[in-house]
């Protein structure tokens, strides 16, 4: 019996995510210069993913 093809695993998961996790978005204000050590992880101002 086959799988259907909307099953099947293509692979190729490339889409661009557009949300990051808390400790992307920390590495990334580091590397901005907005994140000071010792502050807080919670409540982070939004940040766009780098293109």
């Amino acid at each position: 019996m086959s799988q259907h093809r909307s099953l099947r695993s293509s692979g190729t998961i490339a889409a661009k995510r557009n949300v990051l996790k808390r400790f992307e978005r920390v590495d990334l204000l580091k590397k901005r210069g907005q994140f000071k050590e010792g502050r807080s992880v919670l409540n982070l101002p939004k940040t766009r993913p780098p293109e």
